[in-house]
């Protein structure tokens, strides 16, 4: 066993520790805006630590460009899908506003009120 086993071992446990606590936090957590954060920031993250652990494993393979490629793709799309989740929750009115310390969509005028912040 050398040093570069030991790395890709501790990447790979380190990011399925990390995809295991965003699995519970969608699970436990109250509403969707937070299911979302769970679900999108640390899931990334986690499956990021895992394809360096594989790529490293894999180090000279052809297939490494499909676990960079993996990587690049999750790390396009996640941000984007999250938003748009943010998004339809906030306009159906799914969330709980005791929970938000500001609210950024109701200050640009997405429901047509000002809400105190001046956006001109």
């Amino acid at each position: 066993m050398n040093v570069l086993d030991i790395v890709t071992a501790v990447l790979i446990l380190g990011g399925s520790a990390l995809a295991l606590t965003a699995a519970i936090g969608v699970v436990r957590f109250p509403d969707t805006l937070t299911r979302m954060h769970a679900a999108s920031k640390p899931q990334v993250l986690g499956l990021l630590l895992v394809l360096v652990g594989a790529a490293i494993r894999l180090s000279g393979h052809a297939d490494v460009g499909m676990v960079i490629l993996t990587g690049l793709f999750t790390l396009i799309t996640a941000p984007v899908v999250a938003n748009r989740v943010g998004q339809l929750a906030y306009r159906e009115q799914n969330i709980r506003d005791d929970l938000l310390t500001r609210d950024e969509m109701r200050e640009t005028g997405e429901n047509g009120e000002p809400g105190g912040h001046d956006a001109h």
